[in-house]
């Protein structure tokens, strides 16, 4: 495949914006240095040479007055973008020198990475193998996805040189879908350079869907430059699927669009399908017109692409039908010079980039197989382990709860058993046949020291008015609180106090929460209605707020919950 506008080295920060265009009396002095590289960029991506070199003229100009290292690293930078090979190298050096102090994460990666694109502009690939390999072992020491993302491309497009098309459509297809690092011109490059892939490679539908999208973008963000491009591929589209009169049409005005600038790569690549669609309509001379400008333009730039081969044939077999001998030995020999030129390089890629790129990138490849695999292992392992405990965690809950629950009903068959008992033997005091209900460990909740400061006389009062207190249920009433008791019996906080914890055995809390659950353990036995009731129900019967009050009170006094007391009070009758 023949090259195409390949990528440099993006060094804009974002692209969202384009540069107006310079007049030749505009002033460069109220931009910045980010104003001035992204109008720098805008202008180089479109082939505007002489704008370009003004800016990048003028910034380095301006770093160095400045004395800005990283800006005049960056001036360099620019410079040698426009400049000849000679010169470009000379520039990229100056690079090098004043990057020494700057960002270890960015240079020197992007020293060779300059390097290799220069080599390459220039048509040297071997050396361009070389630096790009070198930028892509330090760009990925440092991590630089960015950076191992344009060497990669341009790895990719040397693997086109020699054939490989599939991995280089590979490379292209992963930036292009998954480069999150890139920009959106840097997207349009690469889409570009996948349509020739695809093209090469007879992948013709997916071609067209890519140069029709590309076309429509360029004509809603009137893109002139990009229209073109695309407008040249779905020429080459056209040419591969036959359609040479509609190809003509397309490619002859991306040829008036390119022709201003020969050294411009999509001049020969226009110049080339041009001259295809002419062959398929066997319009001979129009298509050797385009052949003979594409040597023109070689011979000028001297650089070189594997279709020559077809163009330099194509030559001489039309000048040998001719019977011109001058002309027919003139493209042997300019074929014999570019065909040794592409052999030598095909013969040092074939040899270089299996061994340099290829080779290591599967043996990385393989080994992050081989990690995924073992840390989906671990994952797996872990995982396996985690859901283990958490398995015994549950079986140790559901037996711990499944015991509990038994010795709860225990409780419970033991707590109707004695008021059953107790209701046989007609009995009236309910503490005297439940062993230890009032007396528990869990009511021991008084004072360890009995005081005796309540007088003998008040000390009676306050038992016998307890006494009603209990006989007539009062304490079945909701909101009762020691305040209100003593008030009720005309007595004070403190001598009611103190009362209860001498002569009852427990603080006033306790008092109260046992005579309501004494009272509902006895009547959720008899009152199958009442006991058919809701839990909140019945706890606002016994005088609680809530049912979760009753509950935390029911289950201190007698160990076991109202549920299960219930449930075992039907299951027994």
């Amino acid at each position: 495949m023949m090259k195409h506008k390949y990528l440099f080295l993006f060094f804009i920060v974002n692209n969202a914006f384009f540069a107006q265009k310079i007049l030749e009396n505009d002033s460069l002095k109220k931009y910045s240095f980010l104003d001035l590289k992204v109008k720098f960029d805008e202008y180089y991506h479109r082939d505007k040479t002489r704008e370009s070199k003004l800016i990048a003229k003028y910034f380095l100009q301006k770093a160095k007055t400045e004395r800005n290292q990283s800006q005049i690293a960056e001036g360099y930078m620019l410079m040698q973008f426009d400049a000849g090979f000679t010169d470009a190298l000379k520039y990229i050096d100056s690079v090098g020198i004043y990057s020494k102090s700057l960002d270890k994460k960015i240079y020197p990666a992007k020293i060779y990475l300059l390097r290799g694109n220069l080599y390459f502009k220039f048509d040297y690939l071997k050396q361009a193998l070389d630096s790009y390999i070198l930028a892509l072992k330090y760009a990925k020491e440092n991590k630089n996805e960015r950076q191992i993302a344009f060497t990669e491309l341009n790895i990719a497009f040397l693997q086109n040189y020699i054939g490989k098309y599939k991995e280089a459509a590979k490379t292209f297809r992963h930036y292009l879908y998954n480069g999150k690092s890139l920009y959106s011109i840097e997207r349009s490059q690469i889409q570009q350079n996948l349509v020739d892939a695809y093209i090469v490679l007879n992948e013709l539908d997916s071609a067209k869907a890519l140069i029709q999208e590309g076309i429509q973008f360029s004509l809603k963000s009137k893109d002139k430059y990009n229209y073109y491009k695309y407008l040249s591929q779905q020429g080459y589209y056209n040419v591969k699927t036959k359609n040479y009169t509609k190809a003509v049409s397309d490619l002859q005005l991306c040829k008036k669009y390119f022709s201003t600038d020969s050294s411009d790569l999509n001049t020969n690549y226009t110049l080339f399908v041009l001259g295809k669609a002419y062959v398929g309509l066997h319009e001979k001379d129009k298509a050797v017109q385009n052949f003979i400008k594409i040597d023109s333009n070689i011979q000028k730039s001297n650089n070189t692409f594997p279709e020559l081969r077809e163009v330099y044939t194509y030559l001489i077999d039309y000048y040998k039908e001719k019977n011109d001998k001058e002309k027919q030995l003139y493209y042997i020999d300019r074929f014999l010079k570019v065909d040794k030129k592409l052999d030598e390089q095909f013969q040092y890629l074939s040899t270089e980039l299996p061994k340099k790129y290829d080779t290591p990138t599967l043996l990385q490849e393989k080994e992050d197989i081989i990690n995924d695999l073992k840390n989906r292992k671990t994952i797996l392992y872990a995982s396996i382990g985690i859901l283990l405990l958490i398995l015994f965690l549950i079986l140790y809950l559901y037996y711990k709860a499944k015991k509990t629950a038994k010795e709860q009903r225990k409780i419970a068959q033991e707590l109707i058993h004695s008021i059953e008992k107790r209701n046989s033997e007609s009995t009236t005091d309910i503490k005297k046949e439940i062993p230890e209900l009032s007396q528990t460990p869990e009511h021991a909740e008084t004072e360890n020291i009995i005081t005796k400061t309540v007088p003998e006389e008040v000390t009676l009062f306050i038992l016998n008015e307890l006494e009603t207190f209990e006989n007539k249920q009062l304490f079945l009433k909701n909101g009762i609180t020691l305040a209100s008791l003593a008030k009720n019996i005309k007595t004070n906080t403190s001598y009611l106090s103190e009362t209860i914890n001498n002569h009852k055995g427990k603080n006033f809390t306790s008092y109260l929460n046992d005579l309501r659950i004494d009272y509902v353990l006895e009547r959720l036995v008899t009152d199958k209605k009442f006991r058919s009731y809701k839990l909140p129900a019945i706890a606002e019967e016994i005088g609680y707020n809530n049912v979760q009050a009753f509950a935390a009170a029911f289950k201190k006094k007698t160990g076991t919950t109202p549920s299960i007391y219930i449930k075992e009070i039907e299951t027994q009758q």
